[in-house]
């Protein structure tokens, strides 16, 4: 009975046990062991949210290496007060059985007292190290030749330092190292060669070292690593080859390595890892591969890692499977900054439960680990991981701009629909015009209220909103917007050209023809806009490539098709809409003034027309400084130029907008023909009023310019002259 009671009461406490570790949802993690959860984005913010604190802990990557392994001693132990050595240079400084003897002008190693346990030999004038040197030094623990350019080591250098526990041979001038030269140095525990030109080394150089738990190899000239290369050094558990030459890792290079803990390869030319390269490494934890040439990596490449918490790819051409990393069951930490991975998916990342820190090359990929606590970029220039608007600035901007495109294009449609015009085409185009820049509006809407429904935690939704009909329906809609204007801003420069430069071809079109061209125009746009949508295997999920859904510039992992789109349109389309409305600016420029020459007797009425002519050069101008930059923007990408995230944010947000917002100020509020109306509007009113208060002799002044510099007020990219401007023409 009671051995049953025991056994319940065991139970009961593994129950509670589990019942106090929260079990929290995909993009939040658990305070500790208590039963709350928080979105990732309040881990390391500098805010304590949990009250035990556990969201700003762990904040800093100390995967790997850095959680488990001692520091290196680059300098001497702490020395004590006094001195039993009884021989030593006069230069040197002693405590106890220490000496320091840094830039102490030597040329030679000194003769020094036998009881010595710690020699500093740094930044001296040593070139070589004859036989028999150290012999009588056989208490020494810690030897330092830093910096003294040696150049020879004799085999028997070494000899006598039975108890020698940690040697520093880096900063020098070896070449190469004879083999067995270490045989004598049992306890060795630490070797450092950093920063020789050492070319080759062999398996037989580290013969005697059965000790050996760290070698450091870093900015030497190594080409090759021997076979083996761990069969005379069984404890080693810490190899560095950072920033050597090595080119080629074979299936031998680490065949009994199985103490081995940390590797790391950074900055060499590695290209090629075969097959079973890492399996001898089941104790591995840490493992550095950056800054490689490594284009492929088999499936299996890390199966037999199962202890790696750390792993660093970083700054390879390599294309990643899905499966890569699915037996690191234990990895804490993954970096694959610069790395292009075109196949990206949840499921590539969702076998590492454990994973706490990931770095990519872009922030968007972010959103298919939303498990991690940290990831690295932090924003695009859009985006963060808790807003979908990246900062107050544009957040403002884009609710300022959304109100005004909308209501100023609707005020717009009915101003023209309220003061008939005689030039009833024109109106109409105009009208159709205002329609697609409040599309813009509506789009910049939506965006938003994204922002806002999101606002904390956007990157718990970030991949379903980039995937959702909605955002995909939104970018459908600037693209619409953008394009519609576009074609229309065209086809109103056109016109005008052939009014202005063949003033008696009678060449306009009427109303029926107009209302059938406005009608292309629109289902163009419309086919424009929803190609990407024809086949998404081949075009991808193009207008889902960041969240504010309108993608300007592709990169790398950008499907075939939604790269051919994305240059057909904006250096296609919209590059020559550009080249034919400068050209048309121009000849109509060029036209006026000829005209204005040649016919002296109505240079009067000539001079309006010249004043208007100087209005095509603001309109130029600013139509270049809008669209320019854009289809630099466009160029670069496609040269796979990395461009920053916020030049992105500042053309979506600000300026293809502005333009749409500005657009009705330009068509109508700025045009003789609408001023004129308007004075007559208000002159009426204050007549009604006066009138009606019985005011007697009022008069009434209105002061109104038409400076055509004003138009300059922003990036104009949709700009184009009324025909109650050229009536005279």
């Amino acid at each position: 009975m009671m051995l049953l009671l025991q056994l319940f009461a065991l139970l009961q406490a593994k129950a509670v046990a589990k019942a106090d570790v929260p079990v929290c949802q995909r993009g939040y993690f658990p305070c500790g062991n208590l039963s709350i959860c928080l979105p990732r984005s309040f881990h390391c913010d500098g805010v304590k949210n949990c009250e035990n604190a556990a969201d700003e802990e762990n904040c800093d990557d100390i995967s790997g290496w850095t959680s488990t392994f001692p520091v290196s001693h680059q300098n001497l132990p702490e020395m004590a007060p006094n001195c039993s050595l009884h021989h030593y240079p006069k230069n040197c400084r002693c405590r106890e059985t220490q000496l320091e003897c840094t830039r102490a002008g030597l040329y030679s190693v000194p003769k020094i007292s036998v009881q010595v346990t710690v020699l500093s030999l740094k930044r001296n004038n040593i070139f070589s190290l004859p036989d028999d040197v150290f012999l009588m030094c056989t208490e020494m623990k810690y030897l330092f030749l830093q910096k003294n350019c040696l150049k020879t080591i004799s085999k028997k250098a070494f000899f006598g330092l039975f108890k020698l526990q940690h040697l520093y041979l880096n900063h020098n001038c070896i070449t190469s190292l004879t083999a067995g030269i270490f045989r004598d140095l049992h306890e060795l525990k630490w070797l450092v060669l950093d920063e020789n030109p050492i070319a080759k080394i062999s398996q037989r150089l580290f013969t005697g070292l059965q000790s050996l738990s760290y070698v450091s190899m870093v900015k030497n000239s190594l080409e090759v690593l021997p076979r083996n290369i761990c069969a005379q050094i069984p404890r080693i558990s810490w190899m560095d080859f950072t920033s050597n030459h090595i080119k080629l890792l074979t299936s031998s290079t680490f065949l009994t390595c199985d103490k081995l803990k940390v590797l790391c390869f950074q900055e060499n030319q590695i290209g090629l890892v075969p097959e079973k390269t890492f399996s001898p490494l089941r104790s591995l934890t840490d493992l550095d591969l950056s800054q490689n040439l490594i284009s492929k990596l088999l499936p299996s490449a890390f199966t037999e890692l199962r202890r790696l918490e750390k792993i660093n790819l970083s700054f390879n051409p390599v294309y990643l499977h899905l499966n890569q990393f699915d037996s690191l069951r234990l990895l804490q930490s993954l970096n694959l900054e610069g790395i292009e991975i075109s196949n990206i998916h949840l499921r590539m990342f969702q076998p590492m439960r454990n994973l706490s820190h990931i770095n990519f090359k872009k922030f968007r990929y972010c959103t298919y680990a939303p498990h991690v606590r940290i990831c690295t970029p932090l924003t695009d220039g859009i985006s963060t991981f808790e807003n979908l608007l990246a900062n107050n600035i544009l957040r403002i901007f884009v609710w300022v701009i959304a109100c005004i495109t909308c209501f100023g294009n609707l005020f717009v449609i009915g101003m023209r629909s309220f003061i008939q015009s005689e030039y009833k085409t024109q109106t109409l185009s105009i009208k159709s015009l205002c329609c697609s820049d409040c599309l813009m509006g509506i789009y910049l809407f939506f965006i938003g209220i994204v922002d806002i429904k999101y606002r904390g935690q956007y990157k718990k939704y970030a991949l379903l909103w980039m995937e959702s009909l909605e955002c995909r329906i939104i970018g459908f809609l600037a693209m619409l917007s953008t394009e519609v204007s576009v074609l229309l801003l065209t086809y109103l420069t056109l016109e005008k050209y052939l009014v202005i430069v063949f003033p008696f071809s009678n060449k306009r079109l009427g109303k029926c023809k107009t209302v059938v061209m406005l009608i292309g125009i629109w289902i163009t746009g419309f086919i424009i806009a929803t190609i990407p949508f024809w086949n998404e295997d081949f075009f991808g999920n193009y207008y889902g490539k960041n969240g504010v859904c309108f993608p300007l510039y592709s990169d790398q992992t950008e499907e075939a098709g939604g790269k051919g789109y994305s240059l057909g349109i904006f250096l296609g389309v919209n590059l020559l809409a550009f080249v034919t409305i400068v050209f048309s600016y121009i000849s109509m420029f060029c036209s006026i003034q000829k005209t204005g020459v040649q016919m002296s007797d109505v240079r009067k009425d000539k001079h309006g027309e010249t004043a208007v002519a100087n209005r095509f050069f603001f309109i130029v101008l600013s139509d270049a400084i809008c669209w320019i930059p854009v289809f630099l923007l466009k160029i670069l990408s496609l040269l796979q130029v990395e461009i920053p995230g916020t030049v992105t944010s500042w053309i979506v947000i600000f300026i293809l907008p502005v333009n749409s917002a500005l657009n009705p100020i330009l068509y109508t509020l700025t045009t003789s023909f609408f001023k004129e109306k308007l004075r007559q509007l208000v002159y009426r009113y204050r007549r009604k009023f006066a009138l009606k208060n019985e005011r007697k002799n009022l008069t009434t002044s209105v002061v109104w310019t038409n400076d055509p510099l004003s138009l300059n007020a922003g990036c104009l990219n949709k700009i184009t002259l009324d025909d109650d401007e050229v009536t005279s023409t």
